[in-house]
């Protein structure tokens, strides 16, 4: 937010699901009038922690919205099907190479919602897929089948010695033990506007990572009745003991008692328990002990006499066997997040009571799904996807011309002539057309063509006078002497096919 010269406090808005369900409230009364879409292409702020990667990720940029609302849930899937499709040939059009993932809803949730990455090296987001094309996903949403546990056999629940070994590194190599034989307890706290903050004991295999974004969902899913969750924060050595709190990290045990965090300052007086479906498989595993310099021999979890939510809240990764196929495996790619569809249900159509006549004579919520393009990062995702070491390599369709002439030698009368004159006729065949006649040499002119990347580069030199010219085009850096009478017979077809991109065909 921000105040103006009145003193009045304004907002700045990172998203706009709520002003535009608001305005459709006031727009739409009848089944009749739907289904409807809204969209706009505005400016938005966030307050980004880090700015950083240029146009990818900074505090202000531009978006292409749309928003549906629809009377029933099956008229929103069929619309988000069409936009997906609007959205493969926008990507199309635009030259770049997109992938379509499964995507966490995040902060705006909804049933569904599906991310368009954008493959390149410079991506934050790291896409997992299979070979087979049949599944992407977003490390943060995808799924997998982690490599199988080594079986463990354990007769008796017993402690053993583990002196200075606070890992499960350290534990295995000491024991002769594999990861997957072990399970680690990690605390977290999920902090409320109200009340106090519940802490959480996750529990994984030894060999897994957690997934903070999938524990944040399940919690919010078990904790519902307590509202939205404002953080999800580790609990580590100086958190705890800054709540009263003093345990052995490094050797905490799944049955790690309520009584520790009981009496704690902001805390919940007992433990919200999750056990990733790789720990809870195991017939026997090695834990901690809840004793420094202690681990312990678990036969089985109806031993530690609890009870378990068990969730999905590890991280997939590379390498891990395919959920359709467990004989494929997915690989790693990174990714520019350049569009983003969701199915939001009646989340906020409920709340903003943005209903409807329906045809029985009733009235519901209506049903929405919103829509967004990240403009200002369709420029960046293109730059990094089309480049090479002399500068930029832009795409026909959004490039700032598609032609440049370049006049070898600013003082010829007859480069001037012959360029004009092509300019012309380039401009009367609407194409997007620039003359660089600066009295510049022209190796500075032709560096500076290929640093802006204009598709296609015609140069006017010594061979002007007998009507010969140099067409090069900058992705593939080949080059052509002609006669400029040829120039619009070969250019026009290539760029009218390179206008319309590889568009996929349409399943609507």
């Amino acid at each position: 937010s921000l105040t103006d010269r009145q003193g009045r406090e304004l907002g700045l808005g990172p998203t706009h699901e709520e002003v535009i369900t608001s305005l459709a409230a006031d727009l739409i009364r009848s089944y009749r009038q739907l289904p409807v879409s809204l969209y706009q292409l505005q400016t938005k702020f966030r307050d980004e922690i880090r700015p950083r990667f240029g146009l990818m990720r900074g505090r202000e940029f531009i978006m292409k919205d749309a928003y549906s609302f629809h009377a029933d849930e099956e008229d929103l899937r069929r619309y988000y099907g069409c936009m997906d499709q609007a959205y493969r040939r926008i990507f199309a059009r635009c030259g770049l190479e997109v992938l379509a993932v499964q995507a966490d809803s995040g902060a705006i949730g909804g049933a569904a919602s599906q991310e368009f990455m954008a493959i390149a090296d410079a991506g934050e987001d790291l896409v997992l897929s299979s070979a087979d094309g049949r599944y992407a996903a977003n490390q943060e949403r995808a799924q997998s089948l982690p490599p199988p546990a080594v079986p463990l056999s354990v007769t008796a629940d017993a402690c053993f010695a583990t002196p200075g070994q606070a890992s499960i590194a350290a534990v295995c190599a000491a024991h002769n033990l594999d990861p997957t034989q072990t399970v680690k307890v990690l605390l977290y706290r999920a902090c409320f506007a109200d009340g106090p903050d519940q802490p959480v004991l996750t529990v994984l295999r030894g060999d897994q990572e957690v997934n903070t974004v999938k524990l944040g969902n399940v919690l919010g899913r078990l904790l519902a009745e307590r509202g939205a969750i404002l953080s999800l924060e580790r609990l580590d050595v100086d958190t705890l003991a800054a709540h009263g709190v003093k345990l052995p990290v490094g050797f905490l045990g799944p049955d790690l008692p309520d009584a520790t965090v009981q009496g704690a300052s902001g805390l919940m007086s007992g433990f919200l328990r999750i056990v990733d479906s790789t720990a809870a498989d195991l017939a026997g595993f090695v834990c901690g002990a809840n004793v420094p310099d202690q681990h312990r021999r678990v036969p089985g979890w109806s031993v530690l006499g609890l009870s378990f939510a068990q969730a999905d809240v590890r991280s997939a990764q590379p390498g891990d066997r395919c959920c359709h196929d467990p004989k494929a495996v997915l690989t790693a790619t990174r990714g520019i997040e350049v569009g983003h569809i969701f199915q939001l249900g009646r989340k906020y159509s409920s709340a903003l009571e943005a209903c409807f006549n329906t045809e029985s004579g009733g009235t519901e919520p209506m049903w929405m799904g919103c829509y967004g393009i990240g403009v200002s990062r369709l420029a960046q995702a293109a730059v990094e996807q089309n480049h090479d070491a002399n500068g930029m390599i832009w795409p026909v369709s959004i490039a700032p011309f598609e032609v440049i002439i370049t006049v070898a030698n600013g003082e010829d009368q007859a480069q001037h002539g012959l360029a004009e004159q092509l300019y012309g006729e380039l401009r009367a065949a609407g194409v997007d057309v620039l003359l660089d006649d600066r009295a510049e040499r022209a190796g500075v002119k032709f560096n500076d063509a290929d640093l802006l990347g204009i598709p296609w580069r015609v140069v006017v030199g010594r061979n002007a006078a007998r009507g010969r010219i140099e067409i090069k085009t900058r992705s593939t850096r080949d080059v052509l002497d002609m006669d400029a009478s040829q120039l619009l017979r070969h250019l026009l077809p290539q760029l009218q096919r390179q206008r319309r991109g590889s568009l996929p065909k349409a399943e609507v």
